[in-house]
């Protein structure tokens, strides 16, 4: 989830009720005192919750010692950088680094260049400007850029029913377009992408907020690109949903349902690269086609293609490592 920080200075109540409704992770004020009674919200201030010197640091870019110096911040905690000439070639060093920089913008334009740095894109945004009308613009950037992940066909080898087991959905407090879904995988390298239940069926409604995502065991992509297991997954924590383009965006997990069902195990293979998962045996989970359109399991087939990402290197407590780890 990336950082969305607005300067409200001189205070403006108009400004700040638009960047807290916009999903401001933190404002920028003379003192924590002016927003107290708008929101619940992380302030930026001498007296308030982050404090310059002790939580970020502040730098404007002018060569390459500073430069430097931004990338030394950035490694340890957050960084607020700026340039007298607003450029991306520097916010591309300090992004190959870390994902804490944070880059000083002044406007929607300035936001977008800093939010497709190196496909990535910066930590997050500090925006400098009063106006209600940018503040949304800039937050509406934000809400569905969370990068692009690279999909693949993966060719189903496949299919067979594994008995009854704990099955995990997660629902979310945002709704799904069709096609878009969670990336869940029996192992951590290899993940398949299950639709969110959009889909008109005969035998049940839809749940256009749901994601019936399978076996408890199995890992679940988050937005910071770590994975976790599904049966860590609760109520008040972030879910990455990602369309069949690979557009991902940050969404809210309002609730999980753990419940038994049938389970089907789904395995399959691109260029050698095997991958598999557990999902519910229901003509209500999907798996997305390499054509975007969802299919549901029960009438997939082997040699049908569906859409899957591959990563490499094992994790170790959902982080990548550098190190040979065999997973079947």
């Amino acid at each position: 989830m990336k950082e969305f920080w607005v300067d409200i200075r001189p205070w403006n109540k108009e400004a700040a009720l638009a960047a807290i409704e916009g999903g401001a992770t933190a404002l920028l004020l003379n003192s924590s005192e002016e927003a107290k009674s708008l929101a619940r919200i992380p302030i930026i201030a001498p007296d308030g919750d982050l404090i310059e010197g002790r939580d970020f640091h502040r730098i404007e870019i002018i060569d390459k010692a500073t430069e430097e110096q931004a990338a030394d911040y950035a490694r340890v905690g957050y960084v607020i950088v700026r340039t007298t000439d607003w450029t991306v070639i520097p916010l591309e060093n300090l992004v190959a680094v870390s994902d804490r920089s944070i880059a000083e913008v002044s406007d929607a334009h300035e936001a977008a260049l800093a939010l497709g740095i190196l496909e990535k894109g910066v930590g997050g945004i500090l925006l400098n400007s009063q106006d209600s009308e940018e503040i949304r613009s800039v937050a509406a950037l934000l809400e569905v850029d969370g990068g692009t992940l690279p999909l693949l066909p993966l060719t189903i080898t496949r299919i067979t029913p594994v008995g009854i087991g704990d099955r995990v959905c997660i629902d979310t407090c945002s709704l799904f377009d069709e096609g878009e879904g969670m990336l869940v995988g029996n192992t951590s390298s290899a993940l398949f992408l299950v639709a969110a239940e959009t889909l008109e069926n005969p035998y049940v409604s839809p749940r256009p907020f749901r994601v019936n995502a399978g076996a408890v065991h199995m890992y679940i992509l988050s937005p910071d690109g770590k994975t976790r297991y599904l049966s860590e997954i609760g109520s008040g924590d972030t879910g990455c949903a990602v369309t069949g383009e690979g557009q991902s965006r940050t969404v809210s997990v309002g609730r999980v349902k753990i419940e038994r069902r049938p389970l089907l195990l789904v395995e399959a293979e691109h260029e050698g690269r095997v991958a598999s998962a557990v999902i519910q045996n229901a003509e209500t989970v999907r798996l997305v086609g390499e054509d975007g359109v969802p299919r549901s399991v029960v009438e997939l087939k082997e040699g049908d293609r569906v859409l899957g990402h591959l990563m490499t290197g094992g994790r170790h407590f959902g982080v990548a490592i550098d190190e040979t780890i065999l997973e079947r």
